[in-house]
């Protein structure tokens, strides 16, 4: 179907759409490496752009990586001269071929889109180079005055198009004279609909009468005067070859939404989860190293349903073991493009129905900042069920919260938890794991769900968190993830503190010297979000004397109100007008550039600051 605009998928019509220019160029660079990387014998992805949007960053990095891909791609630009406020000239005249091509685009050139036959040859010539490994563009260059294609006036404009009345009535009006050379676009703006298509080639060549049409409408228009317009009116050969097929069998094509959220994916047998081995309690080591194990043991479990979207960054994050247990075509390094990798990486998702784990990492600093496109994509992903909805990718966000290592503040994700928040309606889950065993339970529980994923994982060394018996690690490889594990329990506690993420051993040590301070304070942690339906009300309600949060990350000053999971638990104790504080950043404009401890130290993460507050309440 050809739906013009921002388009939702309907059935039977365009799968993907942009709403922001530029975005769906890196999008079907994944969807197009996806088809090919599943063995579809002649997988072929094409793109229509405008000529505005392809200068934006995350369509020139789209069309580097179609490149380095060498994905089975065309895209089709609508060269009109016309963008949101006048003529393309007018605001940046520049021209695209050498610059896509200079980024391993072939460009295939032809006069117009509007021509049928030529145009398919175009289309028969893209499908082979993409069948190559060669990404190519089709580009209408238009009609100008040359020797080869001889005197381009009003006047052959208007006949070309059959429209001379209109075309000399606005060129008389104007004093415009219709031996003016122009230059007619090759794909025209408002085709079909005369009026507003002779006011754009006047706006494109700079002539009085000139008006740009780039939100075409109908209003205080009439529709049956426009529809009796001879552009609008088919030939005897369409209407032949339309009472042809009117007249010949339908064939049925169907077009299936995608899964619902939540669904089952990738999931590990109990003997593949034994057979990995995790820190032991009390260990301290990196939460990363939790990750790496559960994705190289879904990749060796699903070798051929893992893809994996790389921002140099393999080393940190730990997609590494991951990386070499899959095929070289379902992984693809997008060095520092992190924009275009998360946006490839929704392309990918949306290469197939079947199960199938699409993850990109980088820090998350860069998710915060230039990546963030990819989330705000799902914001206009309708799927057939009528629901925007996040697609099946994990945004593996590593380095979360004020400890990134040697980067310091320039590496910072103090808004990592805020950033989770904001796209939770579109996520199936966000995971924050406490330690490298809860690192390992968060990535399991991703690939094994369909749907939209984030999962902070913090840097540093963090204590492999132990049962409050002593009896060892307090989650097993085989274990289910679950949204809130109790983590120390005290006889008579009227208080809690509810940890989120990496702080959570500090918590614990908090509670046993409040104990010993005959201030008994349960402890939970927050392994992620969403929580079910009540049941943060219900896990506040045992503690009449109030509740402390805790979490690496940024909570808001007296300025902004409160923000984080400290936000989100503020409201809810307020509803039941429970005494409530909270430990994490408020103050980000000042850091020292230091260790792990010293950084949480300057911000006021402690177990001292936790024992304070539980105090105070």
């Amino acid at each position: 179907m050809d739906v013009p605009g921002h388009v939702s998928w309907l059935p039977g019509g365009t799968q993907l759409n942009g709403g922001r220019l530029g975005v769906m160029v890196p999008v079907s660079v994944g969807q197009a490496l996806g088809k090919r990387a599943r063995r579809d014998d002649g997988a072929w992805v094409i793109t229509h752009c405008g000529d505005a949007g392809w200068i934006s960053g995350q369509a020139l990095n789209g069309f580097n990586g179609a490149d380095v891909g060498r994905a089975p791609v065309t895209f089709i630009m609508h060269r009109n001269g016309i963008q949101l406020s006048g003529a393309t000239h007018a605001v940046m005249d520049k021209d695209p071929r050498p610059i896509i091509e200079s980024l391993g685009i072939r460009i295939l050139e032809i006069p117009t889109l509007h021509d049928t036959a030529a145009l398919y040859a175009a289309y028969r010539e893209g499908w082979r180079l993409a069948q190559e490994g060669t990404p190519n563009l089709i580009y209408p260059t238009g009609y100008r005055s040359s020797q080869q294609q001889g005197v381009i006036d009003l006047s052959w404009f208007a006949d070309k198009y059959g429209i001379r009345p209109r075309v000399e009535a606005l060129a008389a009006s104007n004093g415009v004279s219709m031996d003016r050379p122009v230059w007619v676009p090759g794909s025209l703006m408002s085709y079909g609909d005369e009026g507003p298509m002779t006011e754009c080639v006047f706006l494109v060549n700079a002539l009085p009468g000139g008006a740009g049409h780039h939100d075409g409408h109908m209003k205080d228009r009439d529709e049956a005067a426009v529809l009796a317009e001879p552009m609008m009116q088919l030939s005897a050969a369409q209407r032949a070859v339309l009472d042809g097929l009117r007249k010949a069998s339908p064939r049925t094509v169907v077009t299936r939404a995608r899964p619902a959220t939540g669904s089952d994916n990738l999931k590990l047998t109990s003997a593949q989860l034994q057979a990995v081995k995790l820190p032991d309690a009390g260990d301290s080591t990196s939460a990363r190293g939790g990750s790496e194990a559960a994705y190289a043991a879904v990749a060796g479990a699903h070798a051929d349903a893992v893809f994996i979207v790389s921002c140099d960054l393999d080393a940190s994050t730990k997609l590494g073991k991951a990386r070499a247990l899959i095929a070289a075509d379902h992984a693809l390094e997008m060095s520092i493009e992190e924009q275009a990798a998360a946006l490839i990486a929704d392309g990918l998702a949306m290469s197939s129905r079947q199960p199938s784990l699409n993850v990109v990492s980088t820090f998350a600093a860069f998710f915060e900042g230039i990546a963030r496109e990819g989330y705000d994509l799902w914001r206009y992903q309708r799927n057939l069920t009528g629901v925007n909805e996040g697609l099946n990718v994990t945004f593996h966000v590593s380095h979360v919260g004020a400890c990134t290592g040697r980067d310091h503040f320039s590496g910072w994700g103090l808004d990592w938890i805020n950033i989770g928040l904001t796209y939770l309606p579109y996520l199936h889950r966000f995971y924050a794991p406490a330690d490298a065993r809860a690192a390992f339970l968060a990535v399991v529980d991703g690939a094994a769900h369909y749907g939209g994923h984030i999962i902070g994982i913090p840097r540093d060394n963090l204590p492999v968190l132990a049962k409050q018996d002593g009896s060892g690690a307090l989650w097993e490889a085989t274990d289910g993830w679950e949204s809130v594990t109790t983590f120390r329990t005290y006889a008579g506690a009227e208080r809690a503190i509810l940890a989120f993420g990496a702080p959570v051993f500090l918590a614990e040590d908090a509670a046993a010297k409040l104990a010993k301070k005959g201030v008994p304070t349960d402890v939970h942690i927050i392994n992620g979000l969403p929580l079910e339906p009540k049941q943060l009300e219900k896990l506040l309600a045992p503690y009449p004397a109030g509740v402390v949060t805790i979490e690496d990350g940024f909570i808001g000053t007296e300025y902004t109100g409160v923000r984080g999971f400290a936000g989100l638990v503020a409201s809810k104790a307020a509803d039941a007008c429970l005494p409530v504080a909270h430990v994490g950043i408020t103050d980000p404009t000042t850091a020292p550039a230091d260790g792990h401890m010293e950084t949480w130290n300057h911000f006021g993460i402690t177990s001292a600051a936790l024992v304070k507050a539980v105090q105070n309440l």
